[in-house]
């Protein structure tokens, strides 16, 4: 395995700024990510969506095909530097997949959301960092490939922000067994069509969402082919 050091020291120069652009930077929700309560967006295969959240509001992120990974942050409308983090998470459920009725903590360790609803097999992930350049530079990728921590990126700036860094996310439907000895494995995921979650905001928070590009390993199905996501905002 070979790696372009210079490449990983310099891109980016801070962890807000992208390592290069898709159609997420164009293509917000609304121009400050504020949501039509009800509407159902799209989020495209490979792309990112920011949408704003008030407290006690609800977003509802459907596994369209059932076969799509959905790497999920939340970040405090009041201060970007809080957001839901999984090594707080972890600790406070005492597990490594949230089930419904968990609150989902902030590095201030409170609650930021909530699951409350889950059709799917309950199969997530709170374990794997958010895909990025330098994962894909470590799969023999040469060039640019679109990516979640990218996404994310471009998401947010779609709407006007800026994110102080990239969490680790909530990996919806990814499937990622730990075995006895405490290995893992990389697992299709064994959600079905239509599949949804539902958040509750415990506080005004934005909540960012990336279609996962990954097509050369099969978290996103056997065929290895991003597709697309849709949410809605509910009062």
């Amino acid at each position: 395995m070979t790696f372009d050091h210079a490449r990983i020291a310099t891109m980016p120069r801070q962890n807000c700024y992208p390592c290069g652009q898709n159609g997420t930077l164009d293509n917000p929700i609304s121009p400050q990510g504020i949501p039509v309560l009800g509407e159902r967006y799209e989020v495209p295969a490979r792309q990112g969506r920011a949408v704003r959240l008030t407290a006690g509001q609800t977003i509802r992120i459907i596994n369209t095909h059932g076969t799509q990974v959905c790497d999920t942050w939340a970040f405090s409308t009041h201060n970007l530097n809080e957001f839901m983090s999984w090594e707080h998470g972890r600790a406070w459920i005492d597990g490594l997949i949230p089930s419904v009725g968990d609150p989902l903590l902030s590095n201030r360790r409170r609650p930021i959301m909530t699951l409350t609803a889950d059709t799917s097999p309950g199969i997530h992930d709170t374990l794997m960092a958010a895909c990025d350049l330098y994962r894909y530079m470590t799969l023999g990728v040469t060039g640019y490939h679109d990516n979640c921590a990218d996404n994310l990126r471009l998401a947010m700036q779609a709407i006007q922000l800026s994110v102080p860094e990239v969490p680790q996310p909530l990996n919806l439907w990814m499937n990622i067994p730990v075995n006895a000895q405490m290995k893992i494995d990389w697992s299709p995921p064994v959600s079905r069509p239509g599949d949804y979650v539902e958040l509750r905001a415990e506080m005004d928070c934005i909540v960012a969402m990336s279609s996962c590009p990954q097509d050369i390993i099969p978290i996103n199905g056997e065929q290895c082919e991003p597709v697309e996501l849709h949410f809605e905002v509910r009062a």
